[in-house]
């Protein structure tokens, strides 16, 4: 990803992308083999996605939208270190030594099965796996270098285990692919230097070229880092139309300069008008970080799916395994209870419709229809209230029980009464409501209109 820590600034972000070129250029790298030089004549930037109509993008992405929840994979030479993916760059590895650790990478064979199952299991939909981070290493097979996996120790294609793990489970697949090369020897000089430029386009459309050819239907490209070139310098209208032709129902992200099918915000959820999907950790680490044990929570996981629902968003969580393809045991033990809670509740992810209704301090909301969905992470008791609701309460009811909800509805607010004391579902209850229209909330009624003697 962008940064090895999710707390660093922006500032801190691009500081370490231009530390990153000036140290690469300072180390020789290992040869690679470049396509054969085109035209050098850059074409100019592309304002907008290389996809022909709205309407051919949203058949496209229907399936996406339904699907909400999905699994990152980030793996790659960065886990034999266990110091998470930007070690080489972070720590001023020298090219020469981080490639030794090629002749160290040698996964279990089964390993991307493990993945897929416990994608599957946790009530996820799709997978997105690292075909080439940072470092340049490539995990697919590629006759542009002998720097991938099948040409190294592993000796085979680890991205082919990966798509065949996915098909599968019934899940649908992406590639997530780096601009940004620390290994290439243009990587770096790229932006100063014309031939280099020249070569190294060459070398990634190539790769990209192959990613789309060599594995059947792929579902997600998923760029990430398109410093130091501008999209012209990518060529990455280009590079995209050539993606499209090659597979004509794939997605792919923001992140080679131009807008196309959806964004990617990074550690953080934030909602846009465009359809867009939130790539986030599990810890603060997106590599093998054996020391990092800073987890989030089965609740704060679950919290973050239905914040990204509730705004049409997607959430893509992140696991990143050890060297040898085993996923730690926290990630697990996290998303073990997800996938029960979503066995129960995934036609609630899946099939909601945008929710207008958000203020609550112990619950979020979703939405099919008219009925809302009240998702109370923190269960207040016996009693639970929500206020400004705009439409008529017809029902209620426990939505995995299918028990009744006494409730009373007033000018202000709605309260549902007799609940049980203690939480019924310890990561987050569910309340069916049905009302007479599209559930609303007043966001301001409480303070500008109602009546109170104080604030």
């Amino acid at each position: 990803m962008k940064t090895g820590s999710n707390i660093l600034p922006a500032l801190s972000r691009r500081t370490l992308l231009q530390t990153a070129a000036a140290s690469a250029a300072l180390v020789p790298a290992r040869a690679q083999t470049p396509l054969k030089p085109s035209n050098t004549t850059a074409p100019p930037a592309k304002t907008g996605p290389t996809t022909s109509t709205v309407a051919d993008r949203d058949r496209r992405m229907q399936w996406w939208h339904e699907a909400r929840f999905g699994m990152f994979v980030h793996f790659g030479l960065y886990s034999v270190l266990g110091r998470h993916e930007w070690a080489m760059e972070q720590e001023g590895i020298p090219v020469a030594e981080y490639q030794q650790l090629a002749k160290q990478f040698n996964p279990q064979p089964h390993a991307a099965r493990a993945w897929a199952r416990l994608a599957k299991t946790a009530g996820m939909k799709y997978m997105v796996m690292t075909t080439k981070h940072h470092e340049g290493f490539c995990l697919f097979n590629t006759r542009l270098t002998d720097y991938c996996a099948p040409k190294q120790a592993a000796g085979r294609d680890l991205v082919a285990e990966y798509v065949e793990a996915a098909r599968g489970e019934g899940l649908r697949f992406g590639f997530y692919y780096s601009l940004m090369d620390w290994h290439h020897p243009d990587g770096a000089k790229c932006k100063t230097d014309e031939a280099a430029r020249r070569r190294f386009v060459d070398y990634i459309h190539g790769h990209v070229r192959e990613l789309c050819t060599n594995y059947g239907k792929v579902d997600v490209l998923w760029y990430d880092v398109n410093w130091p070139l501008t999209p012209e310098g990518w060529e990455s209208e280009k590079m995209n139309t050539m993606v499209r032709q090659l597979q004509p129902d794939i997605l792919i992200n923001n992140r080679s300069g131009i807008p196309e099918d959806f964004t990617t915000p990074e550690q953080h959820i934030v909602a846009s008008d465009e359809p867009w999907e939130a790539c986030m950790t599990m810890n603060d680490s997106w590599g093998y970080q054996h020391a990092d044990d800073n987890w989030k929570s089965p609740k704060t996981i679950v919290r973050n799916l239905l914040t990204c629902t509730r705004d049409t968003g997607n959430y893509l969580l992140n696991i990143g395994p050890r060297p040898d393809g085993s996923i730690p045991d926290p990630s697990v033990e996290i998303l073990t209870p997800v996938g029960k809670w979503m066995d129960t509740h995934s036609a609630l992810i899946h099939k909601a419709g945008k929710c207008q209704v958000k203020r609550s301090e112990f619950a979020l909301f979703t939405r099919q229809g008219n009925t809302l969905f009240i998702h109370a992470y923190f269960w207040p008791g016996d009693t639970l209230a929500i206020g400004g609701l705009q439409q008529k309460v017809l029902s209620a009811k426990l939505y995995a029980s299918g028990a009744p909800v006494r409730f009373e509805q007033e000018q202000w607010r709605v309260k549902f009464l007799d609940l049980p004391a203690t939480a019924p579902d310890p990561l987050a209850t569910v309340l069916a409501v049905e009302c007479d229209a599209e559930p609303t909330q007043d966001q301001l009624a409480i303070r500008v209109n109602r009546k109170r003697e104080s604030v």
